[in-house]
């Protein structure tokens, strides 16, 4: 049998239900490693949800969504697009932190496409609950998670994708990939695309 995070999702859910639950969650393996699970953040009736991959170093010890340096990025383009981060829900495809051991550093590594499908029962709640207008992929595991195996940010970033997920979804690069351009230069370039694709979804908030 798959693995599969449904037993562990609530029957009636609600945010802080799923907030209280998911630490439980031994639906993939992720979990051994991790220090906790990581729920999303927001308020439920949100306008937008913005979806990542996975929590990171950070996110883990803290039990909070984009709070290290890519939260850093995304609070910052979130501002120049003119969206309020308070107004939004963030989230993530995958729930715990999967990582290397480099010395004494916990490195991010790429969740499998049976983890994020194993995961993916979770963001449904979520989904559900807050019952956004708009959904923004972060990345291609989030992408990939909510939309198909075959979808391609590299083709299809910032432009609105038909899906039953929500009235508008749309998919962009997740803010890492900002952090881990080659040099400043690289990293402005980048952020100015980024925010860019977060202006589409300001445009019809």
């Amino acid at each position: 049998m798959a693995d599969s995070a449904t037993p562990y999702v609530p029957e009636r859910p609600s945010l802080p239900k799923l907030r209280e639950t998911v630490d439980g969650c031994r639906g993939c393996p992720l979990w051994q490693n991790a220090t906790q699970g990581v729920m999303g953040e927001g308020r439920q009736g949100a306008v937008v949800m913005l979806v990542g991959e996975q929590p990171g170093d950070q996110e883990d010890r803290e039990g909070r969504p984009f709070v290290g340096p890519a939260g850093k990025v995304l609070d910052d383009a979130l501002a120049a697009a003119g969206i309020d981060r308070q107004s939004t829900y963030v989230t993530n495809a995958v729930k715990h932190f999967k990582w290397e051991a480099r010395g004494k550093r916990r490195i991010h590594a790429k969740p499998t496409w049976s983890e994020s499908m194993a995961c993916r029962p979770w963001l449904e709640a979520e989904l559900a609950v807050v019952k956004p207008r708009v959904v923004v992929c972060l990345g291609a595991t989030a992408a990939q998670s909510l939309l198909g195996k075959q979808f391609r940010v590299t083709k299809q970033r910032g432009e609105w994708v038909e899906s039953d997920l929500a009235e508008r979804v749309t998919a962009t690069i997740h803010p890492s990939a900002i952090l881990r351009q080659r040099d400043a230069d690289a990293r402005h370039a980048e952020l100015a695309r980024f925010v860019d694709d977060l202006r589409l979804v300001a445009s019809i908030l």
